[in-house]
Order: structure tokens, then C-alpha cells, then sequence
């Protein structure tokens, strides 16, 4: 089956393969088997580049070689051949995240190191990236919810974030508003996917205190994100003393608050 020229040039690039890789693929599509001769021509592609080109071919599974008398004849492989590349990339990440997390574990803390730090963050990738820091949590996680989380970072993200938190054992105790009830309650109705295991949850009138952004509390650090259409922007914290004077203020607000059925909510 033929693909859409520009879909598959866009997509190419993402995968960050070279423009004429994706010509050279098309014109097997089109063509169909053709000799390296042949190939050249309909994809307009130097012989003297092409060789380089079919390697990148091969490497990424996209092309098949069928071996003739004297000659040899290439053809285009399916495009859900790219899903053997998309595994490999993936256990990439995963290993590199691992890796990561070691080589912050194994970092020696200077103590001449300054004691207070104050980190900003915006876009998508910013909000995901403090996501992803309260992973690193060695101390119970208090949050306060303005909305659900997996309706900003999409599914996939939610999933791996919570595999490593239940992976680490974290245990979190959280606060919602009417506003997060509502944001949960259409996820669901929608989506299932795993859930924190060691998650508390308590409920807060907006009359005895309005949540209009959310916030975090672990180890050192106080967090602030929110999410306003396309103003997306996140605070971090790191400070001891300003942390423990953050988790005063939840404990007084956890004890205003009042249990809610949360399996009604996503079920």
C-alpha cells in the first residue's frame, strides 16, 4: 500500500532519518523491486550516495534484498517494520533513565553546597520533567491537586510515572478541590490505567480553602505547577526549612478535609 508523500516525510524526519531515505522508500513503493540503478533514478539519488542511504534502510528494517543471477533487486519493506525500531528506542530510554538515576544516587553531596535553590520550568516538557523529579522522593509526597495529572501528560507518561512510583514503594497523601474531582471523573469515564498504590486521598471544601493551582511537598523541595491553556509554567523549591513550614500547612488543611469515595470516581 502506497503512503502520502509528506506524511511519510514527516514522519521520516522525526525518527531523524535523512530526506532522501524517505524518497528512496517511496520510490520502492511506487516502483516496486528495482535494481540499484533503477532505484537511483526514480528516487533521484546520487550512486555514489545511494550505498549509505540503503544501509540506514536496513539498519531501520525498511527494506528487503532479493538476490538474481548477476544482480541484486531491492523492494520496500512494510512501514510496521518501524515498530521493531520504536522497541529498541524505548528500552534505550528506559536504560538510560535507569542510569541516570544511579549516577544521581552515586553523586557525593558537596557541603559547601548552597542550601537554598529555586528552579524554573515551563512547557509541556518542563511540567513532565517536575513530574518526574517527585519520583526521586526518599520522604512521604503531600500534594495538593488543582486537576488529575494524566488528562495533561497523556497516558503513556501517567503509566510510566506510576510503575516508578509504585516500583520505589512511594507513599503519597493528597488533597483535592471540587475542580480535581471533576477532572478525575472524566478521565475515567474514558480511560483506565494503574493507579499510585500507597495513595491517600481527602477532599476539601472550596469554602474552607480554594485550591487554585497544585502543589507538592518531598524531602526538601516545595513544587508549584499549573496549567492554563498555553500558559504552562512550574516552581521548585528546595529548601529545607521552607518545606517543612509547607507541610505544617498540610497536615492543619488534612485534618479540615473529609474522606471521599475515589473508586466511585473511577470506576
Amino acid at each position: 500500500m502506497n503512503h502520502d508523500t509528506a506524511t511519510v516525510h514527516e514522519y521520516f524526519a522525526k525518527l531523524g532519518l535523512d530526506p532522501e531515505v524517505a524518497n528512496i522508500y517511496l520510490a520502492l513503493q511506487e516502483h516496486g523491486p528495482q535494481s540499484l540503478l533503477q532505484l537511483s533514478r526514480n528516487a533521484k539519488v546520487e550512486r555514489t550516495r545511494i550505498y549509505r542511504l540503503l544501509d540506514s534502510l536496513k539498519e531501520h528494517y525498511l527494506i528487503e534484498e532479493e538476490e538474481l543471477y548477476k544482480r541484486k533487486l531491492y523492494k520496500a519493506a512494510p512501514l510496521t517494520n518501524l515498530q521493531i525500531l520504536l522497541s529498541k528506542r524505548e528500552q534505550q530510554l528506559l536504560d538510560l533513565q535507569a542510569e541516570m538515576l544511579r549516577l544521581h544516587e552515586s553523586a557525593p553531596t558537596a557541603e559547601s553546597s548552597v542550601k537554598t535553590h529555586v528552579q524554573f520550568y515551563q512547557g509541556e516538557d518542563g511540567f513532565r520533567q517536575m513530574l518526574w523529579n517527585q519520583t526521586n522522593s526518599t520522604s512521604e509526597n503531600l500534594t495538593l491537586l488543582y486537576e488529575n495529572m494524566q488528562s495533561k501528560t497523556n497516558a503513556a507518561f501517567f503509566k510510566r510515572w506510576v510503575e516508578k512510583c509504585n516500583s520505589k514503594g512511594l507513599t503519597s497523601r493528597s488533597i483535592v478541590g471540587n475542580h480535581f474531582l471533576s477532572t478525575q471523573q472524566a478521565w475515567y469515564s474514558q480511560h483506565q490505567n494503574e493507579r499510585l498504590k500507597n495513595w491517600q486521598g481527602r477532599q476539601i471544601s472550596d469554602d474552607v480553602f480554594a485550591i487554585r493551582h497544585s502543589t507538592v511537598i518531598y524531602n526538601d523541595v516545595v513544587a508549584y505547577y499549573d496549567w492554563k491553556k498555553n500558559d504552562i509554567y512550574g516552581i521548585e523549591i528546595y529548601n529545607q526549612h521552607i518545606a517543612d513550614g509547607q507541610r505544617q500547612i498540610f497536615e492543619l488543611l488534612w485534618k479540615l478535609s473529609k474522606e471521599y469515595d475515589d473508586s466511585a470516581l473511577t470506576a
